[in-house]
């Protein structure tokens, strides 16, 4: 009698994981930063010549994307709708709660389910923290997944902004070995600044990299983000005093006073004049160091910095339409169709 022959052949190499839902920045690897940063300098370059730009248009004309922005946005809302349109990607937006079926009383599921019978991918912002994660849950449960992308939600996360910081600190640092090894400044409100939280996070993926948070004790960063910080082993301080660290940065990321998120008169406490940058500092910082800001900015940055070459924020800000391109074109996995540089 014969017998099966149950052996089996070997299985074929899997190819890497596409990106779907981008809700928290602690997911991404170093591998992942780097080929996303490559890929923006990719797209970035291409989109400079005529024959690049028809290119990027062709590689997702038959998709569509929906823009939920309910909380007041500028540069991400702008960065995320020109990405999709460079892509060929079709956009629809609700950015007023008045506008959507919720004032009637549908729940948020049930409106992030509807949203997503009509496009392939959902960007979200909103003011609630846990609501990007709440609906990639609602369209997971779903007969018709697709990506969330978190464009900001409340006070925890946004995973995109720090994936630009990335971006540009990795351009900056291009001729001298990178983010390694940097000691990089955070100053301003950074318990309430979910860009500090998106950015400390992706930081555990470099090694050598020292943090420095500047801030009064009643501004200063979260005890969540030094636990991750310590379980990663990067090493940080705290201080309230600027001037005594700034000589040894290699970059500082400033940020505005998060007056939406007061409770009563708390904001009134903060000493502007004790956090800012002008050109005082800017006698001090390294001449190869950097300037950021996620913007928009307040009295903490005095706008006669613009004009030095360390100011980087302006390019930070060109870069997240690039990053965000990037995204796009890794999470809809169609990089393979892009040329060669």
């Amino acid at each position: 009698m014969q017998t099966a022959n149950l052996s089996r052949a070997p299985a074929p190499e899997r190819a890497p994981a596409r990106l779907f839902h981008i809700l928290d920045p602690r997911v991404l690897t170093r591998a992942q930063l780097d080929e996303l940063c490559d890929l923006t300098t990719r797209v970035r370059i291409l989109a400079k010549s005529r024959i690049g730009a028809r290119i990027l248009q062709t590689l997702l004309p038959h998709k569509r994307a929906m823009l939920y922005f309910v909380q007041p946005s500028t540069r991400t809302f702008m960065s995320f709708n020109n990405a999709c349109h460079i892509l060929g990607i079709r956009t629809s937006e609700i950015r007023d709660p008045s506008t959507s079926s919720e004032v009637k009383g549908e729940s948020f599921d049930d409106s992030i389910r509807t949203f997503s019978s009509y496009v392939d991918v959902i960007i979200m912002r909103a003011s609630g923290a846990g609501l990007a994660a709440q609906a990639a849950a609602a369209v997971d449960a779903s007969r018709r997944p697709i990506p969330i992308i978190n464009a900001g939600s409340g006070q925890d996360q946004h995973p995109t902004q720090a994936l630009l910081d990335i971006y540009t600190l990795e351009r900056s640092f291009e001729h001298r070995g990178g983010i390694e090894g940097k000691t990089i400044g955070f100053m301003g409100d950074l318990r309430r600044g979910r860009t500090v939280r998106s950015l400390a996070y992706l930081m555990t993926n470099y090694p050598g990299v020292r943090l420095v948070f500047i801030a009064p004790a009643a501004f200063q960063i979260s005890d969540d983000i030094k636990s991750h910080l310590r379980a990663n082993g990067v090493e940080f301080s705290e201080t309230d005093s600027l001037h005594e660290v700034l000589p040894g940065l290699d970059a500082i990321y400033l940020t505005r006073l998060q007056t939406e998120w007061d409770v009563g008169e708390e904001s009134a406490s903060f000493d502007h004049r004790r956090y800012s940058f002008g050109p005082s500092e800017l006698g001090r910082l390294k001449p190869e160091g950097v300037v950021l800001h996620p913007l928009p900015r307040g009295p903490e940055l005095d706008p006669s910095v613009d004009a030095d070459p360390r100011a980087v924020y302006w390019r930070q800000e060109r870069n997240g339409m690039w990053m965000r391109v990037a995204l796009l074109v890794k999470i809809f996995g169609v990089e393979d169709e892009l040329p060669e540089r």
